[in-house]
């Protein structure tokens, strides 16, 4: 209690005097060795461990299936085969060997099972970023990567089990991980000094890009050496230990942390002394529905995840059928592009915060440019792919400046909702996460009706596509954007007389 208090009279005496850049300089920072930055590793841990579960069973389900044998049980499980036919399915995909039983599910439910886990993003999304609002992130997010990452262990059984068993267990896990996906932006509000926050939040996020790149590179080893089922035991223990590590590190809060710093602590909240970041109970869903501000970030959030799914979805496909490679080297160019793309996360923030920090641009001007950057260069060069197929080198370098230019974006539109209303992270960011979703929805499936009608010119549509709504969700951002906290983000007096 007096270390709260002592907090809220600096807060005070900052307010007092006026001159927030002042007092912020007069307390030295202390770096990346300092709590806040322990903590964005840690976050950065998670997103590692969440993406690597959410991708795991897409790595290993080659494996799992028996594509030899004629339909039967959802679940049955059987031993696989020997596979010295030339014409054995897996030889085609070079897909790996299964070391663990092996089951006939028909191709529509591996589909059910692959998506099984945005049905519960789907359901969770909105009312898990008003609960993480209210009730904070330490234990409900923390709580979230547990119950992830020790279900991710229980998957080979509930493989054995049935499918239905397993269907419920991914939908709970999606449940869990959309907890923590929205929890992670709601703790910077607390905690990321205004100069500090984008290389915060990248270091957070990268997370996610270093995850893709490692289950790429490591998932089918695991299954051809140890087994399928180690995918799930390994990173599914990963995550056991990043939990263990949020319950220790991490805190809503500067002020309730046992182990900061009274310097690091006073640094964090002098400098977000001007900002109103208490939640409440009641959300002002009518005064949301008219902001313009927020619509813009919406629109941007739509337009941006439905290229980003495209490239995710589709990048294997395209260098594979177009370039005419191998699907394992088709992997681990996708691996490359994920590199490039954990790389130029981390480096956008800092970027963004050098030029913030500088004072050289303002904070309005940094989010659109960083926008435009990330939706323009991605744009020219995936529609520049159809005459650049001949050659290899080129394709891959568009391939590549499309992953790390579209990086950008993450400092862009898609933090943008913390600075307009931070109050109200949490709720905004599990209903943007709902609009991504439904983007990431339908653009898979429309390109994959046009690559099915013509593979060159209906991978030409679908870049064409991609760039028409790309182009129109920045063009709307860039009229409505704001940086500056909303009236309705703002907390209401009332006076009595």
């Amino acid at each position: 209690m007096s270390t709260r208090a002592e907090a809220k009279a600096t807060v005070e005496d900052i307010s007092n005097d006026g001159d927030l850049n002042t007092a912020q300089t007069q307390i030295s920072r202390k770096g990346f060795c300092s709590v806040r930055h322990g903590m964005a590793l840690i976050l950065h841990l998670c997103n590692f461990s969440i993406l690597t579960q959410q991708m795991n069973l897409s790595i290993a389900i080659p494996a799992m299936v028996n594509n030899t044998a004629p339909p039967s049980l959802p679940n049955a499980s059987i031993e696989r085969p020997p596979t010295g036919s030339p014409n054995h399915w897996n030889e085609t995909r070079q897909a790996p060997e299964a070391v663990g039983p092996v089951y006939d599910w028909s191709p529509e439910i591996q589909g059910i099972l692959l998506s099984s886990l945005n049905y519960g993003s789907l359901l969770a999304s909105v009312p898990a970023g008003y609960l993480v609002g209210v009730f904070g992130i330490r234990y409900l997010a923390g709580a979230a990567v547990f119950v992830s990452s020790a279900l991710n262990l229980f998957i080979p059984l509930a493989a054995d089990a049935g499918v239905a068993l397993l269907i419920v267990l991914r939908t709970v896990q999606g449940i869990a991980q959309v907890l923590t996906s929205i929890g992670q932006y709601s703790i910077w509000v607390k905690w990321a000094p205004p100069l500090e926050r984008n290389q915060l939040i990248g270091i957070t996020i990268s997370g996610s890009s270093l995850g893709a790149l490692i289950i790429f590179l490591a998932g089918g080893v695991l299954c051809q050496t140890l087994g399928w089922p180690y995918v799930f035991y390994i990173f599914g223990g990963i995550g056991c230990v990043c939990s263990g590590l949020w319950f220790l590190l991490i805190y809503d809060d500067p002020v309730e942390h046992p182990f900061i710093s009274t310097r690091e602590r006073d640094y964090i909240v002098h400098s977000l002394a001007q900002q109103d970041c208490v939640p409440e109970w009641s959300v002002p869903i009518k005064a949301m529905m008219k902001s313009l501000p927020l619509w813009a970030i919406i629109v941007s959030h739509f337009s941006e995840y439905w290229y980003f799914y495209i490239l995710m979805g589709y990048t294997p496909t395209y260098i594979s059928s177009v370039l005419q490679v191998s699907l394992t080297e088709s992997g681990f160019l996708s691996a490359l592009m994920l590199g490039v793309t954990f790389i130029c996360t981390f480096l956008g923030g800092l970027l963004a915060d050098f030029l913030l920090s500088r004072k050289l641009l303002r904070l309005i001007v940094i989010r659109k440019l960083f926008t435009a950057v990330g939706v323009l260069l991605p744009t020219v060069f995936s529609v520049s792919l159809s005459w650049v197929t001949s050659s290899f080198s080129t394709t891959i370098a568009f391939l590549v400046l499309c992953f790390a230019a579209g990086s950008l974006c993450q400092t862009g539109a898609l933090l943008n909702f913390l600075d307009i209303a931070p109050r109200y992270s949490g709720f905004l960011k599990g209903f943007l996460l709902l609009f991504s979703q439904i983007s990431g929805a339908i653009s898979p499936t429309v390109a994959g009706v046009f690559i099915s009608q013509d593979s060159e010119v209906g991978w030409r549509n679908v870049f064409l596509l991609s760039a028409a709504v790309n182009v129109s969700g920045l063009i709307f951002y860039l009229i409505f954007a704001k940086a500056k906290v909303q009236d309705w983000a703002k907390k209401q007096t009332v006076t009595h007389l």
